[in-house]
């Protein structure tokens, strides 16, 4: 399809007002599901950070990596194995985890963004010891970690610099604790956002929102208070794998964040849909 230049400078203009809103403002992006393994989508994501960062939004990438965790496991003959939706994380697994988020994946983002023009810089949990964890409360899941607390002098220090922090959700233990921890990173993601007063969390899933009717689109909850969470819960319209997505929105906007997106990673150029245009991607908490 080919636009004209004027139908250029009306898009421009129709984003104006959502530009000058965010300029100077720091945005969280929790990257992972189809958004990380499907290459167009891929690319869109990295050419949205990269306009972020021209009309002066701070952008903090967060990113997963699941299914490269998994391939990883099965070529060294370890299935993958889960407990509760968590990752059963024994030493060997934490070894791959590093080794995958830190090594493989996290460059691979950095070297994406770098190539469609913007500046980021690759970092985990265990920089600057940002991200401090202890053993997730489940006994049985191994190096599983609950987050104690985020120092987010790195991240501020690479924003100032011009950088896009990309962060592998990897952390560190406490004080004689060194061990190494798995983070969700969704989780990761929400408690980052508080620790560096962002003004939107934007989680990328492969799902458009949530939905009342799991077959039905037009049945997308477009903007939903905190208040109301626990009763969608309840009723079953936000179920497993949806609700520590929720709940992790949730805990971001309790702790400053103006507002949390769920939003559909599966779209292209679904950052800047949602930012930038009136109606917006998937579902808002606030």
């Amino acid at each position: 399809m080919i636009i004209s230049d004027s139908a250029r400078a009306d898009i421009l203009v129709r984003a104006l007002p959502y530009i000058k809103a965010y300029a100077g403002k720091t945005v969280v992006v929790k990257y992972g599901g189809a958004a990380m393994t499907n290459e167009n989508v891929r690319q869109a994501v990295a050419q949205d950070i990269v306009l972020m960062g021209a009309v002066g939004i701070r952008t903090i990438l967060v990113h997963g990596g699941g299914p490269e965790i998994d391939a990883m496991l099965r070529r060294l003959g370890k299935e993958p194995a889960f407990v509760k939706g968590l990752r059963h994380t024994d030493e060997e697994t934490m070894e791959v985890v590093r080794m995958v988020l830190c090594g493989k994946v996290n460059k691979d983002i950095v070297a994406l963004i770098g190539r469609e023009g913007g500046k980021a810089l690759g970092l985990s949990g265990v920089d600057g010891s940002m991200i401090r964890a202890r053993r997730h409360t489940l006994s049985d899941i191994g190096f599983v970690g609950d987050i104690v607390s985020i120092d987010p002098e790195p991240l501020l220090a690479a924003l100032l610099a011009g950088y896009v922090p990309v962060i592998a959700t990897v952390g560190i233990g406490e004080k004689d604790d060194h061990n190494y921890y798995n983070i969700n990173a969704d989780t990761a993601a929400a408690a980052i956002a508080v620790a560096v007063g962002a003004e939107k969390l934007l989680l990328l899933t492969d799902v458009p929102g949530i939905l009342r009717d799991l077959s039905d689109i037009s049945t997308l909850i477009e903007a939903l208070p905190c208040a109301d969470i626990p009763g969608l819960i309840a009723d079953g319209t936000v179920a497993k794998g949806m609700i520590p997505k929720v709940e992790c929105c949730a805990k971001a906007v309790d702790g400053g964040v103006s507002s949390a997106h769920i939003i559909d990673g599966r779209s292209p150029h679904s950052l800047i849909l949602e930012l930038f245009t009136d109606s917006g991607l998937g579902t808002m908490i606030h």
